[in-house]
């Protein structure tokens, strides 16, 4: 096994993967820009090099810095975690050119599956059903129109680059596809550096089902079962659980099978994640892969009880899976809630600051992941979740009303947080009974709530 790794990424995932190395015997370096240098995984690694300044451009996304690092230190790996260089395919690359070990899938699998639209290809080629819309990248607009003509409105226009909402519209008519055809070019060229976009089928209100898999260098791969992730604001996860609501065996089979299809398609090593939309009528479509770990993978964990960043480490180092399909089996229900130092109150803006008082829940089936501790100052240069709360019950009525015990019992004074907005949401009736789909959260109005 590696003897040690650097982790290229900070916060509670930074946590997440030290931890998981020291449990295996492995030594850990963490980097770590001026901002975060009272961190907890900073504090936490066997040894810490500073990076840069605050900005994430001369810190975290900083390629050669951290490759550098990664030498003076003799890392024999580097683990990206999620966000900032995890999807980058050149820093992928890069490691593979410097003989560092990327934990993560080979830069050209990156690459392919980070381009939505030949992800598409992909996955077709595989067998996995997609959604109806265009086979590749969308070069004009008569192009688009042409498409949009044959599939039907309403229709989707996404950046090819894309992720997060960003270079999206919604198209209900054809009178409105130019200026949201140049706007959605326009978003994306800004967001990503490429305006390529794609166009799909509009799903109504569908629900949005993702698949872990597991793949080895050896031709082996299973499925880890599904996750709903429809608790969206903006077309970002607020909320994720374990297993699906409402999702038959039979289903669940069939998308999982779909998952492995499309992974093996694209030749796909490590831990990655098949995404879906699925219909009220029982149809599900591919989506996308997210080429990394999830925020949401502690859920999985839960359910399953396979350590998935454990998995990593063991499959980046070149074992075999050890784990089989028939192996993998799915226990009671996990949910896992995003708590962020956001203001509802104020659209959600970002609430940066020092944390007066921290009170975490704990209990069986209670688990919290988070980088934060009372005293600590968060910092306004970085993504705004400061926890993830996860809760585990026999079923979902179950792991519900421990959700609830533990968000009144969640305290954290001196910032706003979204713990009220979770309280909210999980009031409502339909989070309890399951018939919510990826517009719910946007169309949710919370003075009908009762906390």
């Amino acid at each position: 096994m590696f003897k040690k790794i650097l982790v290229a990424n900070r916060g509670e995932i930074a946590l997440r993967i030290i931890r998981a190395c020291h449990e295996m015997g492995i030594r850990t370096v963490a980097v770590y820009s001026k901002a975060d240098e009272d961190s907890l995984h900073r504090r936490l690694a066997d040894e810490a090099v500073c990076i840069g300044p605050a900005p994430a451009n001369q810190s975290y996304l900083d390629i050669k810095t951290i490759i550098a690092v990664a030498e003076l230190t003799n890392s024999e790996a580097i683990h990206p975690g999620y966000g900032f260089l995890a999807e980058n395919s050149t820093f992928a690359g890069v490691c593979e050119d410097c003989d560092i070990k990327f934990i993560g899938p080979p830069s050209h699998v990156i690459s392919r599956m980070g381009e939505k639209s030949e992800a598409k290809r992909t996955a077709r080629a595989g067998g996995a059903p997609v959604v109806p819309g265009s086979e590749g990248v969308v070069s004009t607009l008569n192009e688009a129109k042409a498409i949009c003509e044959e599939i039907g409105y309403p229709v989707m226009i996404k950046a090819a680059a894309g992720g997060g909402g960003k270079g999206m519209r919604l198209v209900s008519r054809q009178e409105d596809l130019f200026k949201l055809y140049e706007n959605a070019r326009g978003e994306a060229q800004a967001a990503f550096g490429n305006p390529d976009l794609y166009v799909e089928k509009l799903i109504i209100n569908p629900r949005h089902i993702e698949v872990q898999v597991l793949a080895d260098s050896y031709g082996n791969c299973i499925h880890l079962g599904e996750r709903d992730c429809s608790m969206q604001r903006r077309h970002q996860k607020l909320l994720e659980e374990s297993p699906g609501v409402g999702i038959s065996e039979e289903i669940r089979k069939q998308i999982g099978e779909a998952a492995v299809k499309a992974a093996k398609s694209a030749e796909y090593v490590n831990a990655g994640t098949v995404e879906f939309l699925y219909d009220d009528q029982g149809n599900f479509y591919f989506m996308e892969m997210n080429t990394r770990i999830q925020v949401e993978h502690p859920v999985t964990e839960q359910v399953t009880g396979v350590d998935l960043v454990k998995e990593q480490l063991k499959i980046a180092y070149g074992e075999k899976l050890k784990l089989r399909q028939d192996d993998i089996s799915m226990s009671g229900h996990a949910i896992e809630c995003r708590i962020n130092a956001e203001d509802p109150d104020k659209n959600f803006a970002p609430s940066p600051g020092k944390i007066d008082f921290l009170h975490i829940p704990g209990g069986l089936g209670i688990r919290v992941d988070t980088h934060v501790f009372q005293g600590y100052t968060i910092p306004p240069f970085y993504d705004s979740m400061i926890a993830k709360l996860i809760v585990y019950g026999g079923d979902r009525s179950e792991a519900i009303l421990k959700l609830k015990s533990c968000l009144r019992e969640f305290i954290v004074s001196g910032v706003k947080t979204t713990i009220p907005f979770h309280r909210k949401v999980i009031n409502t009736e339909k989070f309890v009974t399951g018939g919510f789909g990826t517009s719910f959260l946007d169309s949710l109005n919370e003075k009908q709530v009762d906390i």
